[in-house]
């Protein structure tokens, strides 16, 4: 049996992964504020493990139940694999950074970056006494790199879950039972949140006509393309820990 921690399942590419990993020898957990029913009785239908949880990312005492009621739920003596996909991720506040509020800018550090560092520390603690296979990947963006006019706390929440990602890879080489990290950049992809950016005022965010001409010209990815490059990844690849990964190495 092979176990999935999920954040952020409702839709998007957190729903696109969830659909792929359907099947019989998976128990998949779903972390997210609402549930996807159209999953939920496809997996009934078919027999197939599939639990939500309800949780606010940014209230950690909230992680830290779910955690809890997740590994107590995982039978270590059969599991194959354990897997983290840190996933859900918030773009606001789209504006520059003296424009943005305190409750905007605190909202996008907690679930960007401060809960998939909870999570992840979860996971490692409850894992660390097992040699099965271990692999957290947290969903990073192309902004960690490239600074944006308008969206300096997505950017640096995203520049620090990918140095997060580098010193926990770091730290793992060293450890008896080491868990693998990697950050994945998925690139432009066709979900609510291209629409939440293709929305926003110009004078917030300078480059909103690049990204009205990305969806105009079909260049966004669609959210099930890039989960089967996520999922054939951490399957079928050998993975370096701590490594951070761009889509455009794929395609």
């Amino acid at each position: 049996m092979k176990y999935f921690i999920i954040t952020g399942t409702s839709r998007g590419l957190g729903e696109s992964l969830v659909k792929q990993l359907l099947h019989k020898n998976h128990t998949i957990f779903c972390i997210s504020r609402k549930q996807n029913n159209e999953l939920k009785d496809f997996a009934s239908s078919q027999g197939i493990n599939l639990y939500y949880f309800s949780c606010d990312l940014q209230k950690n005492e909230e992680i830290e139940k779910v955690m809890e009621r997740i590994f107590s739920s995982i039978d270590f003596s059969s599991a194959e694999g354990i897997y983290l996909i840190n996933n859900a991720g918030v773009i606001d506040p789209i504006k520059p950074i003296g424009k943005a509020n305190t409750r905007e800018i605190s909202e996008n550090i907690h679930v960007n970056l401060i809960a998939p560092m909870i999570l992840s520390t979860y996971f490692i603690r409850h894992t660390s006494s097992f040699s099965t296979k271990k692999v957290v990947v947290n969903i990073s963006s192309g902004a960690a790199n490239n600074p944006r006019h308008g969206w300096s706390t997505y950017s640096s929440s995203k520049a620090g879950l990918d140095m997060f990602t580098k010193s926990v890879g770091l730290e793992q080489e060293v450890t008896e039972n080491p868990v693998t990290m990697i950050s994945f950049s998925p690139g432009v992809m066709d979900t609510d949140m291209q629409k939440t950016i293709r929305s926003t005022d110009e004078e917030d965010f300078t480059d909103v006509n690049q990204f009205i001409e990305f969806n105009e010209k079909g260049m966004l990815r669609s959210p099930d393309y890039v989960a089967g490059i996520i999922l054939d990844l951490i399957f079928n690849q050998a993975l370096i820990n701590g490594n951070i990964y761009d889509i455009k190495s794929f395609v």
